[in-house]
């Protein structure tokens, strides 16, 4: 399931672009590699807070609409599910299209 995986990963770095935009974090520094920087940061902290929400919520038994919450905030209410496995050669033949 490749959707999931490109929404959780863009929808947190457009949130952390916005929360940059609107709080100003960033833009009164001159140089635009810091205000990506920035951005970056803002974006990953996004990720791990929501993240740990969910991880939580599903470990400690809470409730299920925090959770659901918590994913959509990541652009994808649940999260992606991997089938465990030692097999390289199985993971790698999977990983190609």
């Amino acid at each position: 399931m490749l959707l999931p995986s490109l929404l959780r990963t863009i929808v947190p770095l457009v949130a952390g672009w916005i929360i940059v935009a609107l709080t100003g974090l960033g833009f009164s520094l001159d140089s635009n590699t810091a205000q990506s920087a920035v951005t970056l940061g803002v974006a990953g902290a996004y990720y791990v807070a929501f993240r740990l929400v969910e991880r939580v919520v599903e470990k400690m038994g809470g409730p299920a609409w925090l959770k659901g919450a918590a994913g959509a905030l990541l652009g994808y209410a649940q999260p992606p599910r991997y089938k465990s496995t030692d097999d390289v050669p199985e993971l790698i033949r999977q990983s190609r299209p």
